[in-house]
This record gives structure tokens, C-alpha cells and sequence, in this order.
């Protein structure tokens, strides 16, 4: 089966997956997980979130380190990934959130790169719509991400969070955004290793789709019911317009009982959905 490369989504790191991996690789299935641009090791912090004292004005206002960062450079970054990782040779991309958005223009480009494209609870957008334009829909008006964003994303270049803050009640509601169903303790631990910024560039940027670019990459959509980050009544619009657009090519689809981040609160199990799609 082909190697499988795992990508987070925004905030987070190539570490996120290291409960998982140990799973894949005990059944002989090949795993690697990468930084996806603007995060992990490509990752610039503000100065806000570095500095002391903590500046809550700034919060607001301080222009990104990584507001240049655009789809273009997160999807030429992953395919450079997925040649090296597979030496040519085509790999299964599993891709988290807002990642969505960056397999999908590596899949157009390079579709004979792709050999299955995963989304878990991940931005699926449809051709010419960038993944911005979802938030906004009435599909995700109750998703408990949005209210924690930090200052304009116009202004500032960033999706924004603020994990150097105090207040017992933003953190309360990040860990209920993002880590509803994980161990608080672990929940806390993944917590200080997110970064604050996640590029809007990756949100703002489009891809045409094509019938013999992404529309003839084999794709499933992995259906993470208690999300409360990308809700899943939008999980499945984007699955519905992927399978009117390509018919032929229809998504498949599993549903795990899971939050926004199953790689933590359930690695086992999401590895036994993975371990298969080659």
C-alpha cells in the first residue's frame, strides 16, 4: 500500500499525529507527518505571544510573521513533501482541517502525486470557493472557533488565537472548540504547543477543479460527528457539492464519534480507519 503522509491544519504541528503513527506503523502501513507551511518548524510567533509583558492590545493588532503565507506556498511545500516522502511514487495525503484546502491544490496540480486524498473534518471547498467563504455560511453559524479569533484577519494577516492568555473562561472555550472528547490533561499539554497564527492566505485562495485533476483522485471524507470547530452539517455540504461536481468519482465517507481532534482522543481508532485507504 502506499505511504501515508499526514497534515495537520492550522495552529497545530507535525507532533499532533504522534499518537497515531505508532498504531499505522505496528500494521506494517508506512506513516510520516509533515509541517505544513506557516506552522511547526515553519512556524514565526509575534512578538505579542513571545514578549513579556503580555500585551493584550497587540493581541489585536500585531501584523503577522506569517501573513505572506499563501495557498501557493502551503500546497508547493506539500508537494515537495509527498515526492520526497514517496520518491515519485503516488502516496495517500491525510489532511486535518484547514489543510483541506492545500491537499485539494496539490491534488489538481499533481493529481498522479495523490493516490488517496483524506479529509478528515477537514475544509473540502469546491471549485473557485475558497474555504474563508464557509465560515460564513449558516451551516457553520454555531461553530465555537470563531468567537475566539483575535482582532481582523484583514489587518492582521492571521487567523488568530490567543493561547498566551490568563482567562480560565477563553481557555475553557478553546478546549471545548477543539478538544471536547480529550483527556483535560493531555488537552492542556496539546494546547501549549499550538502557535497563534494561522495564515489567511491558506483560507483566501481557490483552485479550479477538474475532472482529470482533483475529480480523478480517489478521496474520503472522514466525518467527525461532535466537532464543534467545523460543525458537521458543513462536513457534509462539502462532501454533497464534491460528489454533484464528480459524480463519477462519489466520496467515501465514515463517520467517527469524535471532536475536532480525534488524532488525540481516539488515535486508535481513527489508525483503524486509515490503516486501509491505500
Amino acid at each position: 500500500m502506499s505511504t501515508m503522509v499526514l497534515v495537520h491544519g492550522f495552529w497545530h504541528g507535525a507532533w499532533c499525529w504522534s499518537e497515531v503513527v505508532p498504531h499505522v506503523v505496528a500494521r506494517r502501513r508506512l506513516a510520516v507527518a509533515v509541517d505544513m507551511a506557516g506552522h511547526g518548524l515553519y512556524a514565526r510567533r509575534p512578538r505579542w505571544f513571545t514578549e513579556q509583558p503580555y500585551n493584550p492590545e497587540a493581541v489585536g493588532t500585531e501584523v503577522s510573521p506569517v501573513a505572506d503565507v499563501t495557498l501557493d506556498d502551503a500546497a508547493e511545500l506539500l508537494t515537495a513533501q509527498i515526492k520526497r516522502i514517496g520518491d515519485g511514487e503516488p502516496v495517500t495525503v491525510v489532511a486535518h482541517s484547514a489543510a483541506g484546502p492545500v491537499l485539494t491544490r496539490t491534488a489538481q496540480k499533481t493529481p498522479e502525486l495523490v493516490a488517496h486524498a483524506v479529509y478528515l473534518t477537514a475544509y473540502m471547498p469546491a471549485s473557485g470557493v475558497s474555504a474563508a467563504a464557509y465560515t460564513r455560511l449558516p451551516e457553520a453559524a454555531d461553530d465555537r472557533v470563531a468567537p475566539l479569533l483575535q482582532g481582523d484577519p484583514a489587518q492582521t494577516g492571521a487567523l488568530r488565537l490567543d493561547f498566551a492568555t490568563d482567562d480560565a473562561a477563553y481557555r475553557q472555550r478553546l478546549y471545548e472548540a477543539f478538544h471536547g472528547d480529550v483527556d483535560p490533561i493531555l488537552a492542556d499539554a496539546a494546547t501549549g504547543l499550538l502557535t497563534p497564527d494561522g495564515p489567511i492566505g491558506i483560507m483566501l485562495g481557490t483552485t479550479t477543479l477538474t475532472r482529470d485533476g482533483w475529480g480523478s483522485v480517489r478521496r474520503t471524507y472522514i466525518v467527525c460527528a461532535q466537532d464543534m470547530a467545523i460543525r458537521p452539517g458543513l462536513q457534509a455540504k462539502f462532501i454533497a457539492e464534491a460528489d454533484a461536481a464528480f459524480p463519477d468519482n462519489p466520496t467515501s465517507v465514515v463517520t467517527l464519534d469524535a471532536s475536532h481532534s480525534p488524532f488525540l482522543s481516539k488515535p486508535g481508532e481513527l489508525a483503524d480507519i486509515l490503516i486501509p485507504l491505500g
